[in-house]
């Protein structure tokens, strides 16, 4: 158990120095979005890749310490949490100790990529939105207005001015 323990705290540790390159990244593409640098947000993005593949690969590693904790505990895997097991630790303070700081900085880390992740997230649909708006002023400037025809039942026919004619008329 004393090895499990040793690894579950050095899996975490591991993790939240990960999650705080992640963090590190995220803010890197804060100034970057804002620019609209594309080249570099493919850059930051390409590195976010690895640092979460490297994530992914540790959390992988403690679900399965955390199972091998469960079988040895005689819990169940699937109801078994980081708190509960800080809990059980009661009869050993200095591995719940470590283990409930690794926990809390993981936890602080994880509010803060969420905070930049968030900011980050609406710095894009603003700029989504910017672009939107691009398009959409340059495709209005290329239509023609409507003409104010109304039939005898006082509807709108307005049709396009200068649609269904042609602009050049090589017959003249």
């Amino acid at each position: 158990m004393a090895s499990l323990m040793e690894n579950i705290i050095e899996i975490l540790n591991n993790e939240e120095l990960e999650y705080q390159e992640l963090i590190k990244l995220s803010s890197e593409k804060t100034p970057i979005i804002i620019k609209g640098d594309l080249k570099a947000l493919d850059d930051v993005t390409e590195r976010e890749q690895l640092v979460v593949a490297r994530i992914q690969k540790l959390e992988k590693q403690r679900q399965q310490t955390m199972k091998d904790i469960a079988d040895v505990t005689n819990q169940s895997d699937k109801d078994m949490k980081l708190k509960d097991l800080i809990e059980m630790m009661k009869t050993r303070p200095e591995e719940q100790t470590k283990l409930k700081s690794v926990h809390d900085r993981l936890k602080i880390t994880l509010a803060n990529m969420t905070k930049i992740n968030e900011q980050n997230q609406e710095l894009l649909k603003s700029s989504l939105d910017m672009v939107q708006f691009e398009i959409n002023l340059v495709q209005s400037l290329k239509r023609a207005p409507e003409t104010g025809d109304y039939n005898r039942k006082a509807y709108n026919t307005g049709s396009i001015m200068g649609s269904g004619t042609k602009l050049f008329d090589s017959k003249s």
